[in-house]
């Protein structure tokens, strides 16, 4: 049964779905408050280390005036007292200088103090030097939350994806899911290693900066901050404009993964059929709107660095005339217009600084949303508080007027009723879409039924733990899976608390020794994770192998035997005829040969059981089974006696 939206199908939007920039960025600093001593001790840190930053050029400013001071002095006349010299130069009609010098701190004749002027430049290193390690502490515990953080959340993301239903799976392309946890999780890392420390440091500083601003001069500090509304709003503007690509761009980016990774997956069947054009333009085409989307981002949000050094290179300009004409009038000092136009310069930095993170927070935002679509899924039904586990250990199986739907609108299975006796095997069997793999995967609880319901030994499924009723399961697929490691760990995987030579049991009863120890390394072989180095059939043998270690009371093979030859599908069946003892066996299959020896072959056509009953009963039925048996074996043989 194919599954509605598997990997090749339609997306089911999570990555298309855009929140608001606010809520997400509140949900990260949720996140981020998980380690709130640390963060405590950031913000002090960094509060502390902006602060000492703050002071230090009005302090370098006082290093100016004296140095300015002792200029002025040396070029008054010696002797006078200040007030002396400020009256001459008013008798000389130098209103404006003699204006100057009286709200200076001079001594006429006398120069340049190097003494204080040395041990203002001590104090202002010492300012920064204190700055810079309070920075450094600060910045050495946030990149702790973060990476904690991150560590958190991929934690998060790894125990989601093993509680979310295979219904999940199956509507969103598997590319698509890798990128999630792959590449926006990097990416959300990056951005917030980048952006937090850079973000709350600037934050600060314009606060901090701006009080110094109106602590020296109210006026200057009103021009100054003129720039600031202007340069959010524009922030604003472009941010709004970019969000969309950047959401576009990790979208098309999970598109071209998925489309990547299928191509990647099925290169032999792409290059059997010859389509490997279609496949590059199908690439091309998802690559030029990764492209689109990626360069409209990056150059919307590119702007508003150079729109915020514009504004601050006007109110430079501003500062500085109006500074020179306070200082011309005596309103204020030199040192304090200079550490003004300091405070001013890097008033704009932390602002451009803001504006430009505005760029990666955007990108590191998409990514988290398409994180949390992850984390917001819905999971499977969680496990009864109460739960029940059979007392008997038989495998008795029985569907009670069971239905079940993929799509609301679209029957599947409908009112099916079906009992699997202890030590049976039951084949199922029947065209493509029937519903003969959902039957199994119902067993398993993969899915829950709609209706009805499926007893394991006189108990409902749905009142034990998924845990308990797949212990009791070994299940077999038609793709083979195997992991990277030894042949002998493959198999062990099925009980890893098995011994060595129980390893081996179940490999001689699969038929997996004879061709192993033909191997130069053995057991010990290494696969990688397509199962290089051996052969299709020996893949699914190996899986057969696991699956009967882990001895199970219910054993399920979807096809298993279709990628095996005709030899070593009738050894697999005296193999599986000797595990039958008391367990219930369930058969999927299309080649009838693999369940002529089954105890009851289940006839299923659009979700309904249409015959039942062993091989002969069957065959002389001429019914569903039997057209099924004479389309294999008989059409053939007549064909060909027709043609000779």
């Amino acid at each position: 049964m194919t599954r509605p939206g598997g990997p090749g199908g339609a997306m089911g939007a999570p990555g298309q779905k855009a929140r608001s920039f606010g809520p997400s960025v509140k949900r990260l600093l949720r996140l981020l408050l998980s380690y709130r001593g640390f963060v405590v001790i950031v913000l002090t840190a960094t509060i502390a280390s902006v602060i000492l930053t703050a002071i230090a050029p009005r302090i370098l400013g006082h290093a100016t005036d004296l140095i300015f001071d002792g200029v002025i002095g040396r070029t008054l006349p010696g002797g006078l007292s200040k007030d002396e010299a400020v009256a001459g130069l008013r008798e000389q009609g130098q209103n404006t200088f003699a204006d100057m010098v009286s709200s200076m701190d001079v001594t006429p004749g006398v120069g340049i103090d190097f003494g204080d002027v040395g041990r203002v430049l001590m104090i202002v290193l010492a300012l920064y030097i204190g700055s810079a390690l309070l920075s450094w502490v600060g910045a050495y515990l946030l990149n702790i939350v973060v990476v904690g953080t991150i560590r958190r959340l991929r934690a998060d993301v790894e125990e989601k994806v093993h509680r979310l239903p295979l219904r999940y799976y199956d509507t969103i392309p598997r590319g698509d899911l890798l990128s999630r946890v792959t590449n926006d999780l990097d990416n959300l890392s990056q951005s917030l290693q980048q952006t937090i420390s850079q973000f709350l440091n600037s934050v600060l500083t314009v606060i901090a900066l701006l009080a110094m601003m109106i602590w020296i001069s109210p006026l200057l500090a009103v021009i100054a901050i003129v720039t600031v509304p202007l340069a959010f709003g524009a922030t604003a503007i472009i941010a709004r404009q970019s969000k969309p690509h950047f959401m576009a761009q990790w979208s098309s980016t999970g598109k071209l993964n998925a489309q990547v990774e299928e191509a990647f997956t099925g290169h032999e069947l792409v290059k059997v059929f010859g389509r490997q054009r279609e496949v590059e333009d199908e690439f091309d085409v998802r690559n030029e709107k990764l492209y689109q989307s990626s360069w409209r981002a990056q150059f919307i949000s590119g702007i508003i660095m150079p729109t915020i050094m514009f504004l601050g290179n006007l109110n430079y300009v501003a500062v500085a005339v109006v500074g020179g004409l306070r200082v011309a009038s005596g309103a204020l000092s030199l040192g304090e217009v200079q550490a003004f136009i300091q405070y001013s310069r890097q008033f704009t930095q932390p602002l451009t600084q803001i504006g430009s993170m505005f760029n990666l927070m955007q990108s590191g935002v998409a990514s988290a949303e398409r994180i949390f679509d992850i984390l917001d899924a819905d999971e499977e039904i969680p496990d009864p508080t109460t739960p029940e586990s059979p007392s008997d250990d038989h495998g008795l199986i029985e569907f009670d007027d069971v239905s079940f739907r993929y799509v609301s609108d679209k029957p599947l299975i409908e009112n099916l009723s079906l009992v699997a006796e202890p030590g049976h095997m039951v084949a199922i069997v029947g065209p493509t879409g029937a519903g003969k793999t959902t039957l199994v995967n119902l067993i398993m609880r993969f899915y829950d039924v709609d209706s009805g319901t499926i007893r394991v030994d006189g108990v409902d499924s749905r009142r034990m733990t998924r845990d308990d009723l797949r212990e009791r399961t070994g299940m077999v697929l038609q793709d083979s899976w195997l992991f990277g490691g030894t042949i002998y760990e493959n198999i062990a995987y099925g009980d890893p608390t098995a011994s060595r030579k129980e390893v081996m049991e179940a490999a001689e009863l699969s038929h997996v020794d004879h061709f192993v120890r033909a191997l130069p390394n053995g057991y010990d072989t290494v696969l990688d994770d397509e199962g290089g180095g051996v052969s299709a059939g020996e893949r699914q043998l190996i899986t057969i192998a696991r699956a009967f270690l882990a001895k199970p009371t219910i054993l399920i093979l979807d096809e298993a035997t279709s990628s095996v030859d005709t030899r070593t599908e009738l050894l697999i069946q005296q193999a599986m005829a000797n595990l039958r003892t008391d367990r219930t066996s369930f058969v999927i299959a299309h080649r009838l040969s693999t369940v002529r020896d089954a105890d009851v072959i289940v006839v299923m056509e659009d979700g309904h059981i249409v015959e039942q009953g062993n091989h002969d009963q069957l065959l002389a039925a001429q019914g569903a089974y039997c057209r099924l048996y004479n389309s294999q074996f008989v059409g053939p043989v007549e064909e060909e006696v027709e043609a000779g």
